[in-house]
């Protein structure tokens, strides 16, 4: 069984809340799940985060694995650590021309 880490949204049209819970990965987005691991709410300034982290880290230790928005969540309550996105130094733009070196013009 697949599990993943995820968000189900609570709250009303217009005010969403959500669960973060550990759910299996075949149910649907707010159908059955295994444990609740905290609460995300966005609506207010700043958005409020509430995580067990020993029960989130217990999860991923046992190979659950979140989805991109639960990452998210769990980077801003301090479970995961944040990765910030680094280009490769090899990839080319579109329609850019790949760099050469003045070896490879000779």
């Amino acid at each position: 069984m697949a599990v993943k880490i995820r968000l189900t949204r609570l709250g009303d049209k217009g005010n969403p809340f959500y669960r973060v819970v550990a759910a299996d990965s075949r149910s649907p987005r707010d159908g059955k799940f295994l444990e609740v691991i905290g609460t995300y709410n966005p609506l207010v300034e700043p958005a409020e985060v509430k995580v067990d982290k020993d029960l989130a880290q217990s999860w991923l230790d046992k190979g659950a694995t979140p989805t991109p928005t639960a990452k998210k969540v769990l980077e801003m309550a301090g479970v995961l650590k944040a990765t910030k996105y680094t280009p490769s130094a090899n990839r080319v733009k579109k329609n850019q021309k790949p760099k050469t070196t003045e070896e490879e013009k000779k």
